[in-house]
């Protein structure tokens, strides 16, 4: 029997054979800092994911989301990002601790496009800075500082493939119940599971 493992892609060259070269005006969107067509992105845009890694190189990928221009546009270079209420797991923020380079994907609803940002993290308590990045009457709990290292636009064919901002071909809205999850791992019963569910909606309606 053929062992898959004897079709790995190893090298560059082999990379390139197989996918062809790019365009040559497709490397020129690659930018250094933000433009005014990426400044305007962000500032429509109400989530992003944001892709973090550790010092062992660990990956982690969180998502992050709030009104249209939640993230703070400093400068061309600066992007503030709020950190808000959450499970207090903190993968992304121990990552950026351990190691400071991230990727993200800006996101607009109905906007097959998507603007990616690749740089490196800091963290920052600043008051004034967490008071800029407030929402529904409270002050960020902390910011997450971006240095842009490099920014460009994603072209639409990922989204146009999956048809994700078309309503008509979504299936049934899928239902997460974490009660089950964890009552799962715990041994527990049809009880934990409704009062862990409960408690979830009821930390989504006056926890965000």
């Amino acid at each position: 029997m053929e062992n898959p493992r004897d079709h790995r892609i190893e090298t560059v060259g082999q990379l390139q054979a197989l996918m062809g070269e790019p365009n040559p005006m497709t490397p020129k969107k690659l930018l250094p800092a933000l433009d005014e067509a990426g400044i305007d992105f962000i500032r429509r845009s109400p989530f992003l994911v944001l892709a973090t890694a550790d010092a062992d190189g660990n990956q982690d990928a969180s998502p992050k989301g709030d009104g249209p221009g939640f993230v703070t546009v400093e400068d061309a270079r600066t992007l503030l990002i709020p950190e808000r209420k959450g499970n207090r797991l903190m993968f992304s923020l121990r990552n950026i601790l351990a190691n400071p380079h991230v990727g993200m994907i800006f996101l607009i609803p109905g906007t097959d496009e998507t603007f990616r940002v690749n740089g490196t993290a800091e963290l920052s308590n600043d008051p004034n800075s967490l008071v800029r990045l407030s929402a529904r009457g409270a002050p960020a709990l902390l910011a997450i500082r971006v240095t842009v290292k490099e920014c460009f636009f994603h072209c639409a064919k990922a989204f146009i493939r999956s048809q994700l901002w078309k309503p008509e071909t979504w299936a049934e809205r899928y239902k997460i119940s974490f009660g089950k999850l964890l009552s799962a791992k715990v041994g527990g019963g049809e009880e934990l599971e409704r009062q862990v569910d409960q408690a979830i909606e009821q930390d989504y309606k006056h926890n965000l």
